[in-house]
């Protein structure tokens, strides 16, 4: 039934969401949700916003959730936008802010989405190698663009670029917006945030999804200059005036006012990942060095995708990208509890052996 279609679908790769099982035995680390539960302070607020009041639309303009992050930064709610997920912030800075003549640029091995977002609204892109180190290069971008965009740290790579790296590219490519994607900035690395009120030209793009425990509620934000934000706000209100529910605007403000919950378990999953990447190498693999909620690593002696359906047997659940091929001998491992990291560790020695 495909000759119903509009032409630009024919031409679509869907982006690959990572496998949600339906099982609750598994140790599941391939899709970088956090291991702790979110703040009770959030259970209590979404228990608060059960009533009468879910006859009436939330709030189009997210103005509390926005006034609370625009206070985080130092900023004004004129400098914030909130979407449902950071995926839906993304599409709407493509669609908003990176649609030009030239192409937008972003490395070879990155968040899969991007191409996606590209072929679906009709934007020219180009892709920039990573260096043999699987690090982004500021001087391959300070060259003619439509605009750049990368994850800091990286995915699937968790390497992460210097603030002092990221403001020199930002100073060489005036003319153009530069995104930075600061999905796992919580775990690690140095957010461009403060850079903001400096340059009119930057969209920092976070996530709660991560190192706030909500991946199940779907909040995102982006913060920039006004003209950025109005931007942004021109597509979300041609598409979708109400993309927070009254739940996701109160969860996330809960969560984002518990600073000792957030704290204590990013400090958690920082610890586990240190101790599983010392554990690793004690095996024999091979880790990028990492500022994520997960590790890239790979065996010198076993291919990933192997490695990755043996695990599986065992029902512990990575994720393998066979696509780049640069990266196809990795696996990429979500950071559990210590008990979950634990269980990964002996499976990969019995394996190994």
């Amino acid at each position: 039934m495909s000759r119903y279609w509009s032409p630009v679908v024919h031409g679509l790769i869907p982006y690959v969401p990572g496998e949600q099982p339906k099982l609750t035995s598994l140790v599941k680390l391939n899709t970088n949700e956090n291991p702790y539960g979110p703040s009770p302070k959030v259970l209590a607020a979404l228990q608060a916003e059960i009533g009468d009041t879910l006859r009436l639309y939330p709030d189009p303009d997210s103005s509390r959730l926005r006034q609370v992050i625009a206070g985080r930064f130092g900023l004004q709610p004129a400098n914030v936008f909130v979407g449902n997920g950071s995926d839906e912030v993304l599409a709407h800075a493509f669609q908003a802010l990176l649609k030009h003549d030239l192409p937008v640029l972003f490395p070879d091995i990155t968040y899969s989405f991007y191409p996606v977002y590209c072929r679906l609204y009709g934007i020219a892109f180009e892709e920039v190698a990573l260096t043999e180190d699987f690090l982004i290069r500021v001087e391959d971008y300070c060259r003619p663009n439509g605009g750049i965009v990368f994850p800091n740290p990286n995915a699937p790579t968790g390497c992460a670029l210097p603030r002092a790296e990221i403001e020199r590219l930002l100073q060489a490519n005036p003319d153009s917006v530069v995104l930075v994607d600061e999905a796992y900035i919580d775990f690690g690395g140095e957010s461009v945030a403060p850079l903001v009120h400096h340059y009119p030209n930057l969209l920092v793009v976070h996530t709660l999804s991560k190192s706030r425990s909500l991946a199940g509620l779907r909040v995102g934000y982006a913060l920039g200059h006004a003209d950025l934000i109005e931007a942004l706000i021109r597509v979300k209100d041609s598409f979708n005036s109400y993309p927070l529910d009254r739940f996701a605007q109160a969860g996330a403000v809960a969560a984002l006012e518990d600073d000792a919950h957030f704290e204590e378990t990013r400090s958690k999953v920082v610890a586990s990942r240190e101790r599983l990447v010392g554990a690793l190498a004690q095996l024999g693999f091979v880790v990028l060095p990492s500022a994520a909620n997960f590790i890239l690593a790979r065996h010198p002696g076993h291919d990933g995708a192997a490695l990755t359906a043996r695990l599986r047997e065992r029902s512990i659940i990575v994720r393998h990208f066979r696509t780049p091929a640069r990266i196809a001998p990795f696996m990429r491992i979500t950071v559990g509890t210590d008990e979950q990291c634990d269980t990964l560790v002996s499976a990969l020695r019995e394996i190994l052996s």
